[in-house]
């Protein structure tokens, strides 16, 4: 594996993972502006400039970037996420200079056309109805916004119907000249690529922007809470949370560690004992998710409006005792877990780029594989047990949705977790 790493005059990053027995290279542009960098009155406005981005420039219509890129069986896709926002493609390798040019392209010279943003403004919209209608998708939009009560953390990546139908060409525009500067930007590529090549190829369609772009970001409170929404539905969503760890934090790789034994898989605590040995649910896991300065450890069930009623009392039950009841076992089998999901990922060109973006931004720096691995072995059981002892014990989120009246109730959530 070759990783090479250079900054171009105008603070834009350009690293490449170079896989000289691959014929395809993914590649793409991750900037340090999400969700979490919106005020209030224009929420949803970054996911709504990613849809834009692609509606035309001074150089090419909506449909040219669409079929130049696919006229060479590649692919091009963006996304936005609560701190950042991506812009990528997959292109054989003797595409490579045309992935940048349009990657460039409607990075710096996107038009906002009037007609197109009405019309990508009714898209968004069906976006957001689709996401509502979602239960197992919306339900995680609700346990966001109890987590974060009004702050930037808390509100929807889509953003909110009335406030996408208040933005204006003018005011998205205006938007992405403040926040995409060169120096919060990661060009990132992997696969069957020349680094030196691209670093001029960067820097020939990249020459266009501004060094520094604005990023004020609002630190993140957790709080946590309750929140139910009364719905017809077959079954009940529910999603118990409670504070987790920021990236850097000493022990995020043991609240992975954590996440995976407890309900990480089909072996795990969770799915076992809730699922196989009782049958009070068709769907159950654990995951962490984390940000810059803070982060979550959340449980995820689907239930039917019968069994509800003695789901959370189980899974309080679980978590109280999984400090004290560990077993090296299943510590082993989850580090085996990550393990092998970090290195089957290196089998992946567009996997490896966006790590390699995502450590940029996060870490300032590429971390080597080994460097996790080694990360992950150093966990201990008692390093789990007092992680979970001190997870468990901060201030519970818990969302409800669907037929929610023999859900437990709040105050006695809180008494079975003794928190």
């Amino acid at each position: 594996m070759s990783i090479q790493l250079t900054t171009l005059e105008n603070g834009l990053r350009v690293i490449s993972d170079s896989i000289p027995t691959v014929e395809t290279v993914s590649l793409g542009v991750w900037l340090n502006v999400g969700t979490r960098h919106e005020t209030a009155p224009v929420n949803g406005i970054a996911h709504m400039l990613e849809h834009m981005a692609f509606k035309g420039t001074t150089r090419r219509t909506a449909l040219q970037i669409a079929t130049e890129v696919e006229a060479v069986g590649g692919y091009l896709n963006a996304y936005t996420a609560r701190e950042s926002t991506a812009y990528y493609a997959r292109i054989l390798k003797q595409d490579v200079d045309l992935a940048v040019d349009v990657l460039g392209d409607i990075l710096q010279n996107s038009i906002f056309d009037a007609v197109e943003f009405a019309r990508e403004q009714s898209v968004v919209l069906q976006e957001i109805g689709q996401a509502n209608d979602t239960p197992d998708d919306i339900i995680f939009d609700y346990y966001q916004e109890t987590c974060f009560p009004n702050q930037p953390m808390g509100r929807p990546t889509l953003g909110q119907a009335e406030v996408v139908q208040s933005l204006t060409p003018a005011i998205v525009q205006a938007y992405m000249k403040e926040h995409y500067g060169a120096q919060q930007m990661v060009f990132a590529a992997a696969g069957n690529i020349d680094h030196d090549h691209l670093v001029d190829q960067v820097r020939t369609h990249f020459s266009s922007l501004k060094p520094n772009g604005v990023v004020e970001q609002e630190p993140a409170a957790y709080k946590g809470g309750d929140y139910r929404l009364d719905k017809d539905l077959e079954q009940v969503h529910l999603v118990l949370g409670f504070e987790g760890f920021e990236y850097q934090h000493p022990d995020y790789y043991t609240a992975s560690v954590l996440s995976t034994l407890l309900g990480g898989g089909m072996s795990s605590r969770l799915f076992q004992e809730i699922r196989e040995k009782r049958g009070l649910v068709y769907s159950i896991y654990a995951a962490t998710s984390s940000y810059l300065d803070s982060g979550q450890f959340t449980i995820y069930a689907g239930t039917g409006q019968d069994e509800v009623k003695d789901l959370l009392p189980v899974v309080c039950e679980e978590l109280r005792k999984l400090p004290k009841t560990l077993m090296q076992a299943e510590i082993d089998r989850a580090k085996a877990q990550l393990k092998a999901s970090l290195m089957m990922g290196l089998e992946s060109t567009s996997n490896r780029c966006e790590r390699l973006a995502n450590q940029l931004l996060i870490y300032k720096r590429p971390l080597p594989s080994q460097e996790i691995i080694q990360a992950i072995d150093a966990v201990s059981m008692e390093d789990i047990s007092r992680v979970a002892t001190k997870v468990f014990q901060s201030p519970p989120t818990l969302t409800a949705l669907g037929p929610i009246e023999h859900v437990l109730s709040f105050e006695k959530l809180c008494e079975q977790l003794q928190c």
